[in-house]
């Protein structure tokens, strides 16, 4: 699907955006099986792999992004786990100034070459925003914000590109001082459907 600009102006283009991302990213179990990490079978889940490896997405995201990033004064981002590889590429693709840099977590230290923990060119004297595709429990960021720390960086907030606001990721976050930052509230639980524009 082609993206109807790159920069979506008014509250309206980021609802529509946001619409657009979730129903490219929606996987339900009447396509596929769909697990979860225990093996059990579930009705939907969100793969924003879909969307954001796709090219004119995720152009319109990369800037939707790196210009909310840009109104906060951060210009260092992070990622860690397959969902936010893209996220981060997109954002450092995306035109205008400053431009940015970017890293990405790993689950732990290389143990061998350079036996880095994170990657890329990130300066530990200027602040970090940590990517995630999607805040659920806030388990994930927490351990991605834990090891940005613990390795000398500081880190200002997340960005998400969906927000489960019936789970505690925001308030385990916020709790650690840091904003979030979310082009989509979602608060269906069961039915694997929006009921939010927030943007």
């Amino acid at each position: 699907m082609a993206s109807r600009t790159l920069s979506p102006s008014t509250y309206a283009d980021l609802v529509e955006l946001g619409r657009r991302l979730y129903e490219q990213s929606l996987v339900r179990r009447e396509q596929e099986l769909i697990t979860d990490p225990r093996g059990q079978p579930i009705g939907w889940l969100l793969d924003t792999r879909i969307p954001m490896l796709d090219g004119p997405m995720f152009q319109e995201v990369g800037q939707v992004l790196a210009e909310r990033l840009r109104s906060r004064g951060v210009y260092q981002v992070a990622g860690f786990g397959f969902g936010a590889y893209s996220m981060v590429c997109s954002v450092l693709a995306a035109p205008g100034t400053p431009s940015f840099r970017g890293g990405f977590v790993r689950e732990r230290r290389k143990p061998h070459g350079r036996r880095r923990l994170v990657e890329g060119p990130l300066d530990r004297n200027v602040p970090v925003v940590l990517l995630d595709d999607i805040l659920n429990s806030g388990r994930s960021a927490a351990r991605a914000i834990a090891l940005l720390q613990g390795d000398g960086y500081t880190v200002a907030g997340l960005a998400t590109l969906f927000n489960f606001t019936w789970s505690g990721g925001r308030a385990r976050i916020e709790a650690e001082g840091l904003w979030v930052d979310a082009l989509l509230d979602l608060n269906l639980r069961d039915s694997g459907r929006s009921s939010s524009d927030s943007l």
